[in-house]
């Protein structure tokens, strides 16, 4: 593998530095179990998961979440 220093990444256009952390991200994302959770965010999560058992009907699903804010524009 080759070394990839921060003039280079500095040379590429936006466009490209966009694709590059994409690129990135999508091998991070191949590998979810080697994320680690501090113990915030796993209390954080458990808190959110008992709010939904005791009332599962409020909120909203990600889909019209996501519709919301991208009628806002």
């Amino acid at each position: 593998m080759s070394v990839l220093v921060k003039a280079d990444v500095l040379s590429l256009s936006v466009p490209e530095r966009i694709q590059l952390v994409e690129d990135i991200w999508d091998t991070i994302a191949e590998v979810p179990e080697q994320i680690g959770l501090t113990d915030e965010q796993k209390a954080e999560l458990d808190r959110r998961l008992d709010a939904y058992h005791q009332n599962p009907n409020e909120g909203s699903p990600w889909g019209m979440v996501r519709e919301r804010i991208r009628s806002r524009r």
